[in-house]
């Protein structure tokens, strides 16, 4: 009897080896294989001690390592496939990667070269030249779980339809800007590619021609009317949790900080908001992004918790730059909350429906405020017609809506569609309110970096609601190089929002060009019109015109 448990033990433990063997590209003993030799040298073809040799298998993704030896020299024996190689060791860029297929019996020369970091400022450079000639590296795709990306990006700002509040749940990581490309080829890139913590930003700088003297507002970012501008200095430290794995809890975190004349649209009571409300500074600074997320695979398709301040969800257009597909923002977007604050859960159910529940402390306050209120949001995004178009409607920011500072009662729907590979649009429409507003002509005065309503005779506060809905429609010409046709209405219903009641349109047309996948330029054309009264311009005129431009530069 326990020679028959004994035979049962061995025989599965031999099981288990094999399985591991094939998992690694280790040849099972009588299994054919192919031999792959060589050795790792340095640039002047002295040969490379203690060096890690890596071949991943392309059909297995799986990896087989092993040291060269004191003289550089390398073997191993793998079963056949598409394999590719490369070699590493501390103090030395990685070996460029070299794709070879191995036939079985097939004996193979392979020597990889390792160079010797160079110092960072270089690194950094070649980055961007590597960037902008097109010399990017091109392995193999990574892991995904979730539909095909609808979009290319560049030249979009996004490749998937997007949701506020958490990563892409199921899309891979692939961003590696020239700051964390430098990090990555020097000493210490192992390690910074492990840690997965990523340094990166931009600064973004602007001009506008305009009809209006002294102000565009409510046209945004560009609110000061005829001047160049620095928009944003923006940088991120940040750490994605892996969503694309299935098996443990992973984590992330990001902070972000702004600088420029774009701080206005991030700003929040209670974060350093007195240099808008009290001292009306042109240049600001703002925390604008601080918060953990908490990712658990387990949850049906995967649940991500964050607990910090956010982007307030939903929106086509964000107040960070290169997240929108033109320069200048749409009525509907100035008006809108900018940021959160509180705790949101983002559950994938499948590849076509998600659901997020959250609670906040009420629109672009903190929550040490007086102004805060708790306030639930609530959020399902539907993928059909085969990943061509997204339905994501959202309450945002819910509770008694009695006025406080940005205390928005939020009702938005966003609808995505891709007409074919080179069209696709993007609609978003919302209506939005906030009870007991003082009346612009009443006793009660507003509080300081709000406006009051146009309420009716007699009325000491009033309900103050608004409505907007604009829509893009996106043409990509080449891998570099698309238009953008936005159209946008607004109703200030009773003009808490602008200061005028009135009803608003514009229309613009972009032409959108990118250098590598770095530097951005996005000229534009703009007309607005108040249709009810002067609103532009401090009030002085009806109708504006705009020319204008911004350059984004990442690092």
């Amino acid at each position: 009897m326990r020679k028959s448990v004994l035979f049962w033990h061995l025989h599965g433990v031999r099981a288990i080896a094999v399985a591991l063997m094939l998992w690694l590209a280790v040849p099972v003993p009588g299994q054919a294989t192919g031999r792959v030799h060589g050795l790792i040298q340095n640039a002047d073809g002295s040969p490379v001690a203690g060096a890690q040799v890596v071949a991943h298998s392309a059909g297995e993704n799986s990896d087989r390592t092993l040291v060269s030896a004191a003289d550089g020299s390398f073997a191993m024996d793998l079963i056949p496939g598409h394999y590719q190689f490369k070699a590493t060791k501390s103090g030395f860029a990685d070996s460029p990667a070299a794709e070879r297929d191995l036939s079985a019996g097939e004996d193979l020369t392979l020597n990889l070269t390792l160079h010797a970091n160079e110092r960072f400022l270089k690194r950094f450079f070649q980055a961007y030249a590597k960037d902008w000639h097109g010399g990017g590296d091109s392995g193999p795709e990574p892991a995904r779980r979730t539909l095909p990306s609808p979009l290319n990006s560049p030249p979009f700002p996004n490749s998937d339809w997007s949701y506020g509040g958490s990563p892409e749940i199921g899309a891979p990581d692939t961003n590696v800007p020239p700051l964390m490309e430098a990090l990555y080829s020097g000493s210490n890139g192992k390690a910074w590619e492990q840690s997965r913590v990523k340094v990166y930003g931009w600064v973004e700088g602007s001009f506008n021609l305009s009809t209006s003297h002294d102000s565009n507002y409510p046209s945004a970012y560009d609110i000061f009317a005829n001047r160049v501008e620095f928009d944003q200095a923006v940088l991120y430290i940040e750490r994605l949790p892996d969503s694309v794995q299935t098996d443990h809890i992973d984590w992330g975190f990001h902070l972000s900080g702004l600088y420029g004349t774009s701080y206005r649209f991030t700003t929040n009571l209670g974060y350093f908001s007195g240099q808008l409300i009290d001292n009306h500074r042109e240049y600001g600074f703002d925390p604008v992004l601080e918060y953990v997320d908490l990712y658990i695979p387990q949850v049906a398709e995967g649940l991500n918790i964050r607990v910090g301040r956010f982007i307030s969800i939903p929106g086509i257009e964000a107040q960070l730059a290169p997240n929108n597909y033109v320069y200048t923002h749409s009525l509907l977007y100035a008006v809108d909350p900018f940021t959160d604050t509180g705790i949101l859960g983002t559950v994938k159910l499948n590849d076509r429906w998600l659901v997020q529940l959250g609670l906040t402390a009420s629109h672009d306050v903190a929550p040490w405020t007086p102004d805060a209120r708790p306030s639930a949001t609530a959020c399902i995004s539907y993928t059909f017609n085969e990943g061509n178009d997204n339905v994501y409607p959202c309450i945002n920011g819910i509770n008694r809506g009695w006025y406080a500072y940005n205390n928005l009662q939020m009702f938005d729907t966003t609808w995505y569609h891709k007409f074919s590979a080179a069209w696709h649009m993007a609609t978003e429409t919302w209506y939005m309110y906030e009870r007991g507003v003082p009346s612009v002509s009443g006793p009660v005065t507003p509080e300081k970096g709000t406006n009051g309503a146009y309420c009716s005779a007699g009325e000491i506060r009033c309900l103050a609601p608004e409505w907007a809905m604009v829509n893009y429609v996106e043409r990509q010409l080449s891998a570099k190089n698309y238009i953008s046709m936005r159209f946008d209405f607004l109703d200030d219903m009773k003009g808490q929002r602008t200061g005028y009641k009135t009803r608003y349109t514009e229309a613009t047309l972009m032409w959108g060009h990118w250098v590598g996948s770095t530097i951005l330029l996005r000229p534009e054309i703009r007309f607005d019109r108040a249709l009810d009264r002067a609103a532009y311009d401090f009030g002085r005129r009806q109708n504006q015109f705009q020319l204008a431009m911004d350059v984004i530069f990442k690092y």
